[in-house]
């Protein structure tokens, strides 16, 4: 990843920032873990972790675990929410590369689930995640059942018809077709930017929140995940395969509809900056005062490079 925008910070700022990254990461790789068996049957724990494991920027957890940090909100709910997330986004890449989806080979750096373990065992191995997602969600102990209630919710609205399988749906649906810029926003507002967004407000939810910073939260998250979608339209099509771990190319190859192909690279380069804009405004009036990681998170969504 690209760390460049911490060069407009203090020295200490920025080295806080990269610690508390390094330490959260440490911590989700830490309960992915743990809370992903390797002992299911029939070889289905290990096209789980394969899936999961080592590899991935960890985008949604360190968004669940900011925002969380933002509102003072409770530790173990919020590490079991960012677990949660990062089960369902690696479900939805394991299908999405599927054949009968994108047909990839290619993902974090390494062959594709289907590749290494086979169809029926990667298709199996994301509805395990998908449901895993929910399990983790729902401990007997140590997270209050109404707050595990609202994030089940959370995390369904974000990955189901109305969020990221809808938005995958449009997806499928437009190759080929000419998409104007506001149909190309709502398809990608579900297929990447409901989960990004659905990571803010669960961690939001493990703390106290007013409704003015709830809403400013959602808008927040919404820039982001939409920013982040636009930024890898522009990697596409400016970045090597090696240097994003997947099929760099695809999207112009599959005749897809993207921020590039629609607005063109310029203009796509400028709606990722005012992407950024709206997020940092949206913080600004959130009223809360812990919410530099999250302003921090958002310059590293459209300063990366992979």
């Amino acid at each position: 990843m690209n760390f460049s925008e911490t060069a407009m910070l203090v020295p200490d700022e920025s080295a806080a920032f990269e610690q508390w990254m390094d330490g959260e990461l440490a911590e989700v790789e830490r309960a992915l873990d743990a809370w992903v068996p390797a002992g299911a049957p029939a070889g289905l724990g290990d096209a789980m972790r394969y899936g999961v494991l080592d590899g991935g920027k960890r985008l949604r957890p360190l968004l669940v675990l900011a925002a969380c940090r933002a509102v003072g909100g409770a530790r173990e709910a919020a590490l079991r929410a960012a677990v949660a997330v990062e089960l369902i986004h690696a479900y939805s890449l394991v299908h999405d590369d599927m054949p009968c989806m994108d047909n990839d080979v290619l993902r974090r750096g390494k062959p594709t689930v289907h590749v290494r373990h086979g169809e029926a065992q990667a298709m199996l191995a994301g509805d395990a995640m998908q449901a895993l997602a929910f399990e983790v969600l729902t401990p007997e102990q140590g997270v209050e059942p109404r707050l595990q209630a609202r994030l089940c919710a959370l995390l369904a609205r974000a990955a189901g018809h109305a969020g990221m399988a809808g938005g995958q749906a449009i997806d499928l649906a437009s190759i080929g077709k000419p998409l104007d810029e506001q149909a190309l926003r709502d398809m990608h507002s579900r297929k990447t930017g409901a989960l990004l967004q659905a990571s803010v407000l669960m961690g939001a939810a493990c703390g106290r929140c007013t409704p003015p910073a709830w809403a400013a939260l959602e808008d927040y998250g919404a820039a982001v995940g939409l920013a982040f979608q636009v930024v890898d339209d522009i990697l596409d099509v400016t970045q090597e395969s090696q240097t994003l771990g997947k099929t760099a190319g695809k999207d112009l190859v599959h005749n897809k509809p993207t921020y590039v192909s629609v607005l063109g690279l310029a203009a796509a380069r400028r709606e990722a900056a005012q992407l950024r804009t709206a997020a940092q405004a949206a913080l600004a009036r959130c009223g809360l005062h812990g919410t530099r990681t999250l302003a921090q998170l958002a310059d590293m969504v459209v300063d990366r490079d992979s």
